[in-house]
């Protein structure tokens, strides 16, 4: 992390990422495209709050399958992804072809990185297949349904951990601490995401937000009855005589439960997250 000298009021409390682990290489417009954000709004009407504005981004075209089996890669470069947390490696395959994975921590340019149906060697970034890891191995960019690519654990710092094989399926603990099956024939990718410690950022300034296209919140206590549940009252007022926070909506927020009872993966969850008091 980086800790600004405190020649303003938005530097005193900044601690940022520090980019210089990264190469700084131009970025590979083959593997760059423009794409529509929503700001948060569908048919100009808002969706989701707080969401707009912000810096122009192009998309970087990440391979999570990487199901270019059983040839050798070379890490080029590490890059900055402005749609994620943690950090891209471009890779230049023997054949030829380069590619963006999701950057490993400790992956450094020069490193070889494959992909193999095969057991190959746990360094940062090899992909196989999860009943190849051992026991107590940490995995990320986890495929759920084999040859749809990685959908779990993809955020900075984020890892998952091999519990035990059983028969088709193995037991992993997600980052959130909830235990569940995923079928063993599905790929992962060894070692933890880059950027570890990507939590431990402090914007310093509320600017530095909006060029994130995040969007002032206002309390609902500072609301009006008819804007918020929690609105009105004589001066500083609380929530009131309710049963607990609710949503500008009504609906119960905060530590309620929103899973749906019947949901068709229940079945593969074998333990509940941890619900952690703030």
């Amino acid at each position: 992390m980086k800790h600004l000298k405190p020649t303003t009021p938005g530097q005193r409390g900044a601690v940022l990422t520090d980019y210089s682990v990264l190469t700084g290489k131009r970025k590979v417009k083959r593997l760059v495209t423009s794409f529509h954000r929503s700001f948060g709004r569908s048919r100009g009407r808002i969706t989701v709050r707080h969401k707009g504005g912000g810096n122009k981004r192009l998309y970087r075209l990440v391979d999570f399958k990487q199901h270019k089996l059983n040839i050798p890669a070379t890490v080029e470069a590490l890059e900055y992804d402005p749609n994620r947390t943690g950090f891209i490696a471009l890779l230049h395959y023997n054949d030829g072809d380069k590619r963006y994975i999701l950057a490993a921590n400790d992956m450094k340019v020069g490193d070889t990185v494959q992909s193999s149906e095969k057991r190959i060697e746990f360094s940062p970034g090899n992909r196989m297949p999860l009943r190849h890891f051992p026991i107590g191995s940490f995995v990320h960019n986890i495929e759920i349904a084999p040859g749809r690519g990685g959908m779990l654990v993809r955020s900075a710092g984020a890892s998952a951990k091999v519990l035990a094989h059983e028969g088709k399926h193995t037991n992993i603990q997600m980052p959130s601490s909830e235990v569940r099956k995923i079928l063993s024939v599905g790929y992962a990718s060894s070692g933890v995401v880059s950027n570890t410690s990507h939590e431990e950022e402090v914007l310093g300034k509320a600017g530095r937000a909006r060029w994130r296209g995040i969007r002032p919140t206002v309390r609902g206590s500072a609301m009006n009855p008819v804007d918020h549940p929690h609105g009105g009252g004589e001066g500083r007022t609380g929530i009131g005589l309710r049963r607990g926070p609710k949503t500008p909506w009504g609906k119960l927020a905060r530590g309620v439960k929103t899973r749906r009872k019947k949901k068709y993966s229940n079945v593969f969850i074998l333990s509940r997250r941890k619900n952690k008091r703030r």
